[in-house]
């Protein structure tokens, strides 16, 4: 008998089975499945595709963390707690099925909490309420799909400022990426204190079922196959429904074009006093100005005058909105951008907005009745149940066809004027709910392209014109009573 297997001999039941998970892990696991060396980072961040076993390389680190530790404390969040029980506790992968079972005193199902023999505990709090973070104090974490946490910016922050105990706390951050804020601020402390291990889904793939690995291969060779399988993070703008290239520049030495109509459209932010949310963290209220203008007999183009955003207090906000729904816009050969509050209007008499359309919500409302008491009358968005996204994807065909136009930049000839980039940037990296930190100046443009189209002032297609109907004084037969 060698020295090892002597030493093995000798451990107690609790050190034997400890032994065995340890050693039955370190055979099984994949390269990309080996948590980093050394002792300077605080995040390993795992950028793996669909099955290529995130779950079971962060169950299998934190379960042995907690373990060789005693009396610790360890966080395990995910985006809900469908995810934080059905995959991270109990699922195939989970904890549960990780830890040995003689190493687990308890296991509370209502408060997702395990409890180790050897005094550590593992708590589970879901990403949908960041405030829950507060207060609770760990050693360290798992944060299951980070990517895919609706408010992950908020969350991450509230759970970092309870990583205090012990020496050197880490967190295991484990997700299939999305190009999202947070997963950008990451990749850009990577090399700091942040480590991060890429794997796609054909390093698990023998371990895969059949079925899941015809299905997920089907996307090789898309943009989404190098997200979901390759794990790579794409270029924000690949991922929106609006291209970059669907915009027409309109040249900074030509004049505006006659307006027909123009409309000013307003996203608020939700709360009167403050322009805050009900999460507690500022919200913009948002602007854009488009104009209609005839290409032809047959064609109508948009052409966007101003846009932006702030963080107004409502008294604020009020004036605004009186200063700005006075603004001209002419076609004039001489006519100069002059700065207001920021963005561009036309300094000489033309066309002043002929619709103001603010959202039905929140300030939107309190908006419209103090203006309407000041004799400026708006009109009412309301999207109903529509998303975002499926307003946005109801817009696109008008810049796909290129009936968009933004004003060209003077200083940059070939680009957008810059206090558009704000507006085209969340046009063009907009892919759903919580894709992009702010979509509030998105908001308000769609809104207003969406009031032009439905009010028929502009449409990409034109229906064909009916046949004419040639009048027939042929007296009718049946064929059948022949």
């Amino acid at each position: 008998m060698d020295d090892l297997s002597a030493a093995y001999v000798k451990l107690n039941p609790v050190e034997r089975a400890i032994a065995d998970w340890q050693m039955g892990w370190m055979v099984k696991r994949l390269p990309h499945q080996v948590p980093p060396k050394g002792l300077d980072w605080t995040i390993w961040l795992l950028l793996a595709g669909r099955g290529a076993g995130k779950t079971r390389t962060a169950a299998e680190v934190l379960g042995q963390w907690a373990t060789l530790r005693p009396g610790t404390r360890w966080l395990v969040s995910a985006p809900t707690y469908g995810d934080l029980t059905g995959v991270c506790f109990e699922g195939e992968s989970g904890l549960i099925n990780c830890i040995p079972p003689s190493l687990i005193e308890t296991y509370n199902r209502t408060e997702v909490e395990i409890k180790m023999i050897n005094g550590s505990t593992i708590k589970g709090i879901t990403a949908e309420k960041p405030e829950r973070f507060r207060g609770p104090q760990f050693h360290g974490g798992w944060l299951d799909e980070l990517a895919a946490w609706q408010r992950a910016d908020e969350a991450f922050d509230l759970l970092m400022f309870g990583m205090r105990l012990g020496d050197h706390p880490r967190i295991i951050a484990t997700t299939t990426p999305k190009p999202n804020t947070i997963i950008r601020n990451l990749l850009a402390r990577e090399g700091k204190d942040v480590i991060v291990t890429r794997a796609s889904t054909y390093a698990n793939l023998d371990n895969l079922a059949p079925t899941f690995r015809d299905q997920i291969l089907r996307y090789e060779g898309t943009t989404i196959g190098r997200q979901e399988i390759h794990a790579e993070v794409i270029n924000p703008e690949e991922m929106g429904v609006i291209k970059r290239s669907w915009l027409k520049l309109w040249p900074n030495d030509k004049p505006l074009p006659e307006l027909e109509f123009i409309v000013m459209s307003l996203d608020t932010a939700f709360t009167e006093e403050t322009g805050s949310t009900t999460r507690g963290d500022p919200d913009y209220s948002a602007c854009a100005v488009w104009g209609v203008f005839s290409r032809g007999k047959e064609r109508r183009d948009i052409i966007l005058l101003d846009c932006w955003q702030d963080r107004l207090g409502f008294p604020d906000l009020i004036r605004r909105v009186k200063t700005e729904f006075k603004a001209e816009y002419a076609p004039r050969e001489k006519a100069i951008m002059k700065p207001l509050f920021g963005p561009a209007h036309m300094e000489n008499s033309g066309r002043t907005p002929d619709v103001l359309l603010i959202e039905d919500k929140g300030s939107g409302i309190s908006l419209r009745q103090t203006l309407g008491r000041e004799g400026i009358i708006s009109a009412p968005y309301n999207p109903g149940r529509a998303r975002k996204l499926d307003r946005l994807h109801a817009v696109s065909p008008l810049f796909a066809a290129g009936r968009i136009w933004v004003p060209e930049s003077t200083k940059m000839p070939g680009s957008p004027i810059s206090w558009a980039s704000t507006l085209i940037e969340q046009l063009c990296t907009f892919s759903g709910e919580g894709s992009i930190p702010h979509d509030d100046m998105m908001d308000a443009g769609v809104q207003g392209l969406r009031y032009l189209a439905d009010r028929d002032m502009i449409r990409v297609t034109r229906p064909e014109a009916p046949e004419p109907r040639v009048r027939d004084d042929r007296p009718k037969v049946n064929p059948y009573a022949v």
